[in-house]
């Protein structure tokens, strides 16, 4: 089989930048059959597998893309899944380019291969066959509880029921999924696909209990009370940040995870929605994160002239992925650098009615490495806006921790777990991606609730 030696990959195929900002269908249109065996010819297969060291679930790359370049995939979906239960997912969100992809040989002198996309393409293949039966593992007898059905409650999930376990997730929201429904818009992963995955999951043995707030409904000592021999938390870190700057109590304004989940969960941008979204015409998205990119997109989408990113940091210091930047760019979204809010204006009516700001230039590295942004006496401007969205971050919900004696958290409100299995100071209460390292990629939830999973199946078989 000839290598395919060229130095950069298959483009992925989009909607046009003029067509996508008005919809909310999907951006990336994914790889063809033809355009998959190419890409997987440029895969070097080397022995060592340096791109593994950087899946943080450890899918045995080079295997599955020799299966793609032989048209075999079929056994490319079926290695993919030995370890990740989320394929379609993670082909769609995971930062490949600081993970698998960073590691890859080709990149060193070239483009690294498309390993993200060569995952899309093939989940995507599977997903899309109306005969795929799931195989039910044979029960061992064990009952574990998840709190979460997120990325790493998932994984978790996933995992013990290949070995077997009788899982049941509670979910506090009315669909599973996590922050992969309510978080992260339509036009980068549909939400029947998420559906699809979970299908995937139930149809191996696992329970979704939704409406179930733990901690409320029921706490940790009743769920290991009622039989569960182990529990993983993995609720992840909704509990929106602000900036504690005046006007942001005003009509108008929003944090990223409320205005996402109306977008996102509840629909509102659909006619037929019950639930109500304000369509402004001209939006401030204080941030330069995954999620900022995602509230700008999903405003502009929902009909908005102009949409603003305000970051106080330079462009190169941006922290979201470089596509979805990119993908912003190309929409019309503009970006304010160097640019800090420092109060939101009020309209006669009570609404916001405008966002000052000062410029900023960068300093000296603050205690993260990274430059301090520092203000600019008398730079001072107001931006015309009649909408902000607030994206500086969230904590994990302080629900559980308020509720279970003895489960120590960080000052911060993130659950203190074993870096390597996820074991609490709880015995049988294991903890894994958001909630104990405050936001982060679904990847690395997924990863941390794949760690747990085995360290729960060692606890519960060694007793």
């Amino acid at each position: 089989m000839a290598a395919n030696m060229s130095p950069k990959k298959n483009e992925m195929p989009t909607q046009a930048p003029e067509v996508r900002a008005r919809n909310f269908d999907e951006v990336a249109l994914g790889y063809d059959e033809a355009t998959a065996i190419d890409e997987a010819k440029r895969c070097l297969n080397c022995k060592n597998m340096p791109c593994v060291s950087g899946c943080p679930v450890k899918i045995h790359i080079p295997a599955f893309i020799a299966k793609v370049a032989e048209g075999d995939f079929d056994g490319a979906y079926e290695i993919i899944t030995r370890t990740s239960s989320l394929p379609a997912v993670c082909g769609r969100v995971c930062p490949q380019e600081l993970q698998c992809e960073s590691k890859c040989v080709r990149g060193i002198k070239g483009e690294p291969v498309g390993i993200g996309r060569l995952e899309r393409f093939v989940a995507d293949r599977h997903n899309a066959k109306a005969d795929v039966v799931v195989d039910k593992p044979e029960s061992n007898g064990h009952r574990v509880a998840v709190i979460g059905s997120g990325p790493s409650g998932l994984t978790c999930a996933g995992d013990l029921a290949k070995r077997g376990y009788s899982v049941t997730v509670f979910e506090a929201l009315h669909v599973a999924g996590g922050v992969l429904v309510y978080g992260i818009p339509e036009f980068r992963l549909p939400k029947s696909i998420v559906a699809r995955e979970i299908e995937g999951l139930k149809a191996m043995g696992v329970t979704i209990s939704t409406n179930m707030i733990i901690g409320k409904t029921l706490s940790i000592d009743e769920l290991l009370e009622d039989g569960f021999e182990a529990v993983f938390i993995g609720s992840g870190a909704g509990l929106p940040r602000f900036m504690g700057i005046p006007g942001e109590n005003l009509r108008g304004v929003y944090s990223a995870n409320e205005f996402l989940t109306r977008v996102n969960l509840m629909k509102a941008y659909r006619e037929d929605s019950a639930t109500p979204i304000m369509r402004a015409k001209k939006v401030a998205v204080v941030g330069g994160g995954n999620v900022a990119m995602d509230a700008a997109r999903s405003a502009l989408r929902l009909g908005a002239e102009k949409v603003y990113i305000v970051y106080r940091r330079s462009e190169s210091e941006l922290p979201a992925r470089r596509e979805e930047v990119e993908h912003a760019m190309e929409e019309g979204i503009e970006f304010l650098f160097l640019t800090n809010p420092i109060e939101i204006l009020e309209g006669e009516d009570g609404s916001v009615c405008g966002m000052r700001c000062e410029e900023m230039e960068l300093g000296e590295p603050d205690a993260s490495g990274r430059r301090r942004a520092v203000a600019i006496e008398g730079s001072e401007f107001v931006l015309e806006v009649d909408c902000a969205v607030m994206s500086i971050g969230t904590s994990p919900n302080p629900l559980i921790k308020s509720t279970t004696d003895g489960l120590e958290t960080q000052k911060w409100g993130g659950i203190i777990a074993d870096e390597e299995t996820g074991l609490t100071s709880r015995t049988a209460v294991y903890a894994g991606g958001d909630a104990v390292t405050g936001a982060a990629t679904v990847i690395l939830a997924m990863g941390a609730g794949k760690n747990a999973a085995e360290a729960i199946d060692k606890y519960i078989m060694s007793k």
